[in-house]
């Protein structure tokens, strides 16, 4: 299964590229990022190559970086434990 290893070694030189682009974010969070965008690329039906889901994620990870506010990332809300 040669084509196997090479999907799986371009997804892994994909994700690795990206988090050493987007250092602002953990490595998990680009690995989550990535495995999303192939997943929602899959259930659409469209070609999920990793050529493409690196471009989609890079534009996910941009899109999160730059909406960040100018004051810096806050917890996502109800996160710390209290009760709404």
């Amino acid at each position: 299964m040669p084509a196997l290893t090479d999907h799986r070694r371009a997804a892994h030189d994909a994700l690795t590229r990206l988090s050493e682009e987007f250092t602002s974010f953990s490595t998990e969070a680009v690995r989550r990022c990535v495995t999303d965008v192939q997943a929602c690329m899959t259930h659409l039906g469209l070609d999920a190559s990793p050529d493409k889901v690196e471009r989609m994620a890079r534009e996910h990870l941009l899109g999160m970086l730059k909406s960040e506010p100018p004051s810096g990332r806050t917890r996502a809300s109800g996160g710390d434990g209290d009760a709404r």
